[in-house]
C-alpha cells in the first residue's frame, strides 16, 4: 500500500486530533475519565486506524480498518454532540470541529469507494 502519512485522510485526522486535544483541555476537570478520555481515544483511533490499514497486505483487510476508522470519527462527532448538549461547549466551537470531522468522513468514504473499485 502507500504511505499512510502522503494521504489527506490521515493529515486531516491528525488536524482533528490536535484540535480535540485542545478543546478537550477546557473541559472541567470531573469529565478526566469521562468525556475527555474517551473523545480524545476515539479521534486518535481515526488515524491509527487509517495507519494501520494502510499497513495490510490486502485492499479488504485497508478497507476494513477505514470502516473502523470512520466509525471513530461518528463517534468524535458524538462525543462532540454530548459536550454541546450538556454545555460544555458553545455553538460555534462545535460547528467548527464538527465541520472538520464531516470533511474528515467525506474523505476517508472517498479513499474507501476508491479501493473498493480496486478489488
Amino acid at each position: 500500500m502507500t504511505n499512510y502519512k502522503k494521504l489527506e485522510a490521515w493529515t486531516v485526522s491528525m488536524e482533528t486530533i490536535k484540535e480535540i486535544y485542545d478543546i478537550t483541555k477546557l473541559y472541567p476537570k470531573e469529565e478526566k475519565y469521562g468525556l475527555i478520555s474517551q473523545t480524545n481515544r476515539a479521534a486518535v483511533s481515526i488515524a491509527c486506524n487509517i495507519a494501520e490499514g494502510m499497513g495490510r497486505n490486502s485492499i479488504k483487510d485497508t478497507i476494513q480498518f477505514l470502516h473502523i476508522s470512520r466509525g471513530s470519527a461518528y463517534e468524535v462527532e458524538t462525543l462532540l454532540s454530548v459536550a454541546k448538549v450538556i454545555k460544555i461547549v458553545d455553538e460555534h466551537t462545535y460547528n467548527r470541529l464538527n465541520n472538520k470531522l464531516e470533511r474528515n468522513i467525506q474523505i476517508l468514504n472517498g479513499l474507501i469507494n476508491y479501493l473498493e473499485k480496486k478489488q
